[in-house]
């Protein structure tokens, strides 16, 4: 093999493998907003005596949230502020360490970087710090949080906190 052919080798294989890193570090684009904000019903043909229930549930203080080879479900979820949201491994295969977004800091929570908030007593940083089994977090801040797998960074999910 010639020196030409070589260096042209090592080029290809090197944008290759920062295309990877780029692709898979890039972070989860935001949910999609509502195609009917206004919750009216639709409209329809014919019969004009229909009648749509639009009233919306209201808003869970709590919720579950399953993670399994397949990520995490149910995913987007939207508490009340004060709320909180349980992460339950149900693969003991798959390790679960749940972390604010951005991979590899968590930063976007709390504000601080991975090695000051998993010191951090007063659990004010949406991170698990370590693999466990199940992990719970209790939301103060009103905003759309996402999150991913430590273990496994292309399993990500979010949490929406509202007034």
């Amino acid at each position: 093999m010639s020196t030409t052919s070589l260096v042209w080798l090592v080029i290809v294989v090197v944008l290759v493998v920062l295309g990877g890193w780029y692709f898979l570090s890039v972070a989860p684009a935001p949910a999609p907003a509502p195609t009917n904000p206004t919750n009216t019903p639709p409209t329809t043909s014919g019969d004009t005596n229909v009648n749509i229930d639009v009233t919306t549930a209201p808003t869970p203080t709590s919720v579950t949230v399953t993670y399994s080879s397949s990520g995490f479900s149910p995913s987007p979820v939207t508490i009340k502020k004060g709320g909180a949201v349980t992460f339950v491994d149900s693969n003991p295969s798959v390790d679960m360490w749940v972390a604010s977004a951005m991979h590899p800091t968590h930063s976007v929570y709390s504000g601080t970087s991975l090695s000051a908030h998993c010191d951090d007593t007063t659990d004010n940083s949406f991170d698990q710090c370590k693999v466990g089994s199940s992990y719970s977090f209790t939301f103060t801040k009103v905003g759309t949080w996402g999150y991913h797998n430590h273990s496994q960074s292309s399993d990500f999910g979010q949490v929406i906190v509202v007034e």
